[in-house]
């Protein structure tokens, strides 16, 4: 039986770097400087897409006013971070929250006006999924990795399937091919890679299905309330 002493050798904290300790104050400090990079990059990197607009070939401007192409910002800064599910949820939001500010920001400073309201919304209640599913790309869990790798697909994939349907008109249908092709380049590559029974193959490829679906019709009934 540990002594009562020994007990900080055991990680129990819920927030912070995977396994912190919570006594532990320089895991603390580590995780506030990976927290403040992941919120200062968004805020960054969000104001940059604006001037992406402008250099990317017009195939490709798409990315940089797209909920895929932002989310795809968030994961990699939270993927980097390797903090807890539970700091990845509230990061994912908070990550996806300042990449559209930072794009309205500079917007602005542009002389024009943007509304971050439709893709604010979708950060706020997509960014917590988000940040937990791409905590769990790296569980030891293969349920929850083929949950995360379906949460993350699903959405490439959704939205590139609404770009290709419901935008064809106005934009150029390269960037939506990409994303449906990274979507599923992350799902072949955990499916893999990561998973090894085929219930959790199942659960990856129905699940990337069902959110590609689900995202679709959430995109089309957010663009007709706003």
């Amino acid at each position: 039986m540990a002594r009562p002493d020994d007990q900080r050798n055991h990680p129990t904290g819920t927030l912070g770097a995977e396994g912190q300790d919570p006594h532990d104050h320089a895991g603390w400090r580590r995780f506030v400087m990976r927290a403040g990079v992941v919120v200062v990059g968004s805020l960054v990197l969000g104001g940059l897409t604006f001037f992406a607009q402008g250099v990317l070939p017009e195939v490709l401007s798409s990315v940089a006013n797209s909920a895929s192409g932002w989310t795809l910002l968030a994961v990699l800064l939270i993927f980097w971070a390797r903090l807890s599910p539970a700091a990845s949820a509230v990061l994912g939001a908070a990550s996806f929250l300042l990449l559209v500010l930072g794009y309205t920001l500079v917007a602005k400073l542009q002389g024009l006006f943007y509304s971050p309201i439709q893709f604010g919304l979708v950060g706020i209640v997509a960014g917590p999924f988000v940040g937990v599913a791409t905590a769990w790309l790296r569980s030891r869990s293969q349920i929850r990795t083929a949950f995360g790798a379906a949460l993350l697909s699903g959405i490439g994939v959704g939205e590139g399937i609404y770009g290709l349907v419901e935008l064809a008109a106005s934009t150029s249908p390269v960037y939506w091919v990409v994303i449906i092709v990274v979507g599923l380049a992350l799902l072949s590559g955990i499916a893999v890679r990561r998973l090894r029974s085929r219930g959790a193959i199942a659960v990856a490829v129905t699940g990337t299905a069902v959110v590609a679906a689900a995202f679709n019709l959430a995109y089309v009934v957010l663009g007709r309330i706003i």
